[in-house]
């Protein structure tokens, strides 16, 4: 009886050993179970956040997908103290094993499993939570834990076969989910404490790593007691382990947990138009005619002429990693290193805030308490008005929305009358509210918007880039994606068309009031009416007669052909004697890169945005020279700075001289539309060109009074602000004293038609 016991038992060991060994063979060999294939445990973590980078070293934000919002960092760039703590706290024999403990393993079973106490620990060793975290899913029951535990194993021991123990540990911190959207210690790192890694002291390493434990219920934020005893039970095996001293021990016990916290999201910092432009861009597929409705095809020429001539737009999708895949600025960890200079983006971003939202919109809202119409001009008719605001609710998110479900025309109209309580944006913040959804588009739409543009005058680098006044709350880009009526600053192009064509600042046509065919321009002023005038003086006053007489002289293919060298993509069809006053749609960024040729002896240089790329693993990937294309002589650009820095000395932007007392060498011009629809201002110097938009939202939203609504008062000081605080900062070496290169000896009023020419153009043409 005993023998046959005996051998029961033996038959059972044996048994239980070979089907302990079938079994972790066939998790091994993946015939049972999940098992991650070799390429994948070769590189298990793909996974990291993309960083967009400043020109002086900053980190303007990450691009991530959906909460992965981590960014890889080496083990050389981790804190001592980091690693110490993870292991004294995890695994105390982390050193010692291949991936499983067995001495923490059998006390787990025995302890926990057979006698319920539930503080002897757990018997996972760091390789095995690394291997949870990355290939379990969460399990719904104890029973399905229960089976993923042997394949955690198996995946453990194979993770330390590929894999050093530094390297372990550095993967097991740069994967781990702090909260808070501080995924990965990078992350964790500087939302908990703005530091990186490497730069953790003892007493913020051990907080962190105690919130591996648990980082919901030890939860810095809403439990900081609960997270400061979690942290000192670190500490505390810190100093069993011998890893740091009595002294040490007592002190950062003692201390207080100390955070400097602060969320991460993608709509805030700075430059959070360009980031979001500049993920746009690099992501961008091949255009496809199909996929642009009939009333945008101008973007669609816009965007097929990007894809063949720029290499960045749409770089992830023409560049193809080692696998064969295109890359993802999501997924592949690149360093994007970009021009923009975060000092000037920061001065830029408080210039728009400073006019748009500390002057100009509250002398709007003091003008819309008196328009019925509100924030519409009193030029439009109530139908108009209602006409305006149905297309906007059809464009909104609740009727897309309320569509989708079924809901009848009328029950929409009813949601869109019916108060309901919000949060709505002020510049002193957020504010809650009840409003009916109606009203909220008027009132939102009651916000003055605006773009600005600035960039390297030489290279066309972009240094700072604001596409709005809140990118929360007014997330459409007017720095590129937002385009509107340019105005007089076209005008500019026509000059240098005629001073490619032998004319000069000196050359004089009659100031009168012309009709051509059936239009007849008019003019916002009858000074010297009836005279002749010199060039010089006809775009210094922004005189539309002028324009409109030079344009009547000029072939209307010529124009178009130099504004498309320019880089002004002129795809609206306008009549062509209308066009020299700027009807045509364009953006700001267009029109900033289309005045570096001023600045630049005559060659265009296109907007550049980034300079290098480098993936995950600090290969450059990608370099970016700027492109540029000569678009007039440098004779005819020393003319047309003859006439563009009189339009500042003493023309429609003098202001810039007697109000804003800007000494510095510059060229600029103004530009309003008609009804002060659009306000423009462009100006350069001869290092950097710079150039802002302000507007509303429609057309149809502007000042009524011209003397708030023209370009010199609305965009005009943005620029000013700007090149204040630029000009201050002394490390970003703009000279105010400098000049433009040009030759002593050059005359600007030498001419090609001098020798026939003493009546003016005038007689050229007759």
């Amino acid at each position: 009886m005993r023998k046959a016991f005996v051998r029961i038992l033996w038959g059972l060991l044996c048994a239980v050993v070979i089907f302990m060994a079938v079994a972790f063979t066939s998790i091994w060999f993946g015939w049972v179970g999940y098992m991650p294939d070799i390429a994948d445990l070769q590189n298990p973590i793909s996974k990291y956040a993309s960083q967009v980078y400043s020109v002086d070293g900053k980190i303007l934000g990450t691009y991530s997908m959906n909460r992965e919002n981590r960014v890889h960092v080496d083990f050389d760039n981790l804190s001592p103290y980091l690693v110490e703590a993870l292991v004294a706290t995890e695994d105390e024999r982390y050193y010692d094993h291949s991936g499983i403990d067995f001495i923490a393993l059998t006390r787990a079973v025995i302890k926990r499993g057979l006698l319920g106490q539930k503080s002897a620990g757990g018997g996972s060793t760091i390789t095995q939570q690394l291997a949870k975290q990355l290939y379990s899913a969460t399990a719904k029951s104890t029973l399905e834990r229960v089976m993923q535990k042997p394949i955690e194993w198996v995946i453990a021991v194979k993770l330390e076969r590929f894999y050093t123990k530094e390297e372990i540990i550095t993967m097991y911190l740069n994967y781990f989910d702090f909260l808070h959207n501080a995924v990965g210690i990078k992350t964790a790192s500087d939302v908990y404490f703005k530091k990186n890694p490497k730069d953790l002291t003892l007493t913020e390493a051990a907080t962190l790593i105690g919130l591996c434990k648990n980082p919901s219920y030890f939860n810095p934020v809403r439990y900081p007691e609960r997270c400061t005893e979690r942290r000192n039970v670190v500490l505390g095996q810190m100093h069993k382990a011998g890893y740091i001293s009595d002294e040490e021990y007592r002190t950062a016990h003692d201390e207080p947990l100390a955070l400097n916290f602060h969320r991460i999201d993608h709509k805030d910092g700075i430059a959070t138009y360009f980031r979001e432009f500049l993920r746009q861009y690099v992501m961008a597929e091949k255009p496809k005619l199909s996929n642009y409705p009939s009333w945008n095809r101008v973007q669609y020429s816009i965007d097929s002429t990007a894809w063949e001539n720029d290499p960045l737009y749409g770089w992830c999708n023409k560049n193809f990693k080692k696998n064969g895949e295109p890359y993802n600025v999501y997924t592949d960890g690149l360093k994007i290193f970009t021009t923009i200079d975060s000092r000037m983006q920061r001065y830029a971003e408080e210039a728009v805030l400073q006019h748009v939202g500390h002057y100009l919109q509250p002398a709007f809202t003091k003008e819309n308490r008196a328009k019925p119409n509100a924030p519409f001009t009193n030029a439009l008719t109530a139908s108009e008005v209602r006409g305006i605001l149905n297309r906007s609710i059809r464009q909104s998110e609740r009727y897309r929305v309320m569509r989708e479900q079924g809901a009848t025309d009328e029950e929409i109209q009813k949601s869109f009358r019916t108060p309901v309580e919000m949060s709505v944006f002020t510049y002193h913040g957020d504010v809650d509210t009840v409003m009916t959804p109606l009203d909220s588009i008027r009132y939102i739409k009651s916000f003055l918007r605006s773009g600005f543009v600035s960039m390297d005058a030489k290279t066309g680098a972009v240094k700072a880039y604001v596409g709005g006044v809140d990118f929360t709350h007014f997330t459409y880009d007017m720095a590129t994606q937002g385009r509107r009526q340019v105005g007089s600053t076209i005008k500019p192009f026509l000059y240098a068309l005629c001073m490619s064509n032998g004319m000069s600042p000196c050359d004089v046509a009659p100031n009168v009031q012309q009709t051509y065919g059936n239009w007849t321009p008019r003019n916002g002023s009858r000074a010297r009416y009836g005279q002749m005038v010199t060039l010089k003086w006809g775009l210094a006053q922004s005189n539309n007669w002028i324009s409109a007489y030079l344009m009547s002289r000029l072939n209307p293919q010529d124009f178009l052909r130099i504004l498309n060298d320019f880089g002004i993509n002129t795809y609206d069809a306008y009549p062509s004697m209308v066009l020299c006053l700027g009807p045509n749609e364009v953006s700001v960024s267009e029109m900033v890169s289309a005045y570096t040729t001023f600045a630049n002896h005559g060659i265009h240089c296109y907007p550049m945005y980034v300079s290098k790329i480098e993936d995950n693993e600090g290969n450059v990937v990608a370099t970016f020279q700027p492109r540029m294309n000569e678009v007039i002589s440098e004779e005819s650009t020393y003319k047309m700075l003859e006439m563009l820095r009189a339009v500042m000395n003493g023309g429609t932007g003098s202001r810039m001289r007697y109000r804003y007392n800007i000494e510095c060498d510059m060229g600029g011009k103004t530009g309003t539309t008609n009804r002060n629809a659009d306000a423009w201002f462009m100006g350069f110097t001869p290092s950097l060109v710079s150039g802002c938009w302000v507007g509303g939202e429609d057309r149809d939203i502007h000042f009524d009074s011209t003397r708030m609504g023209q370009g010199a008062n609305m965009a005009l000081p943005i620029w000013a602000y700007y090149m204040k605080k630029v000009f201050a900062d002394k490390s970003l070496g703009y000279d105010p004293n400098e000049k433009f290169d040009i030759p002593e000896d050059f005359n600007p009023c030498s001419s090609e038609l001098d020798d026939y020419l003493p009546g003016g153009i005038e007689e050229v043409f007759e």
